[in-house]
């Protein structure tokens, strides 16, 4: 199994629960429509990887989202992820009107900063996601139509989350393809004091 690092200890989530269209800057850039219902999908502990690729079968896209790390039922740990799509298979998928799983949810498609404490109030938390030193990504809760506690509250009517699962809360506008040999930083905030960074160089 697949771990992620929490606190400097080593940790093991059973799935990675994944809210799609949740900034409306991000639907509107994917020529998409605001949802009567938050969109939710799964990725397996396989798909977290360790390194950033630029290809799987086709040229990949990056995600940069805010993430939840769960533990007592409850949001115990925030750090960063990316998720990589299969755009063009992904488009596919839609048009036939299938589910997102090939594009989604393959070996590596998850990559993740280490897991840091939450703040008491996750109303205050941002992302900034760097390519190359440009900034591609930036937007926070304030965003989001659905906030943490939503997520966390709807999810819990039909799913168990587990100690450690992690949940990715959806990603802002700036998306776009990945390529070999960029180097990319992302930082999280709560407010002004930013809790992490981390950067990957895509391979």
């Amino acid at each position: 199994m697949n771990t992620v690092d929490f606190n400097d200890e080593t940790v093991t989530p059973s799935k990675i629960v994944c809210v799609g269209k949740n900034y409306v800057a991000h639907i509107e850039e994917m020529q998409s429509a605001v949802p009567d219902h938050m969109v939710v999908f799964m990725k397996p502990n396989s798909a977290i990887g360790s390194q950033l690729q630029a290809e799987a079968g086709e040229t990949l896209h990056y995600e940069g989202e805010i993430c939840l790390l769960m533990k007592d039922q409850r949001v115990a740990g925030v750090g960063f992820g990316l998720d990589l799509t299969k755009r063009g298979l992904q488009w596919k998928l839609k048009e036939a009107g299938l589910p997102w799983e090939r594009a989604k949810a393959f070996d590596g498609s998850a990559l993740f900063s280490p897991f840091v404490t939450a703040p008491e109030s996750l109303d205050n938390l941002s992302l900034e996601l760097r390519v190359d030193d440009e900034l591609r990504q930036k937007g926070g809760v304030e965003l989001m139509l659905y906030p943490p506690s939503t997520i966390t509250e709807e999810l819990s009517l039909f799913t168990t989350l587990e100690d450690y699962d992690i949940v990715m809360t959806g990603t802002p506008s700036g998306v776009g393809e990945v390529k070999a040999g960029e180097h990319f930083e992302a930082r999280l905030f709560d407010g002004d004091t930013e809790l992490l960074r981390v950067g990957w160089i895509a391979i």
